[in-house]
């Protein structure tokens, strides 16, 4: 009789879960978990454990334990813990326990005070910095070198 029950359920819950619209069920990496290799989702992908590798997918959301090292190309990416890579995204959130270690692109882009970055976050469709050329007005201070002189 378990196994009826059982079996009834299984189809019944197969059944429902293709006729629902409701918000799509994230792919999760946890916590105790490593993975070495590629990800590609079209949907959304929570790590909160440790990545090797590259990740494309619709949003990313990297866990305040989770770290990634590899390239990601997102439309959303939210970082909460470690990413060393580049990133290529829409839209990027930096919070304040984040660490971003390398290139990011992205078209809006929001950092909590106290995230770290190392590297440089530019907007897409940005001039680099060396095609910029040199700046029209430049600042110098030369309190330090009359103080320099009269000693």
């Amino acid at each position: 009789m378990k196994k009826i029950k059982r079996l009834i359920y299984l189809k019944l819950a197969r059944r429902l879960s293709r006729s629902s619209t409701g918000a799509p069920v994230p792919s999760i990496i946890s916590e105790n978990a490593k993975l070495q290799g590629d990800i590609i989702s079209e949907g959304i992908v929570h790590i909160d454990g440790h990545v090797e590798g590259d990740i494309s997918c619709d949003e990313l959301v990297i866990g305040v334990k989770g770290s990634v090292i590899g390239s990601v190309n997102a439309n959303n990416l939210q970082l909460y813990g470690v990413l060393n890579g580049k990133a290529a995204v829409d839209t990027l959130f930096i919070a304040k326990t984040a660490k971003l270690i390398g290139d990011a692109t992205h078209n809006t882009i929001a950092i909590e005070p106290g995230a770290y970055v190392d590297g440089r976050c530019m907007r897409v469709g940005a001039p680099i910095p060396a095609e910029q050329g040199k700046p029209d007005l430049m600042l110098v201070d030369r309190r330090s070198k009359k103080a320099a002189n009269n000693e």
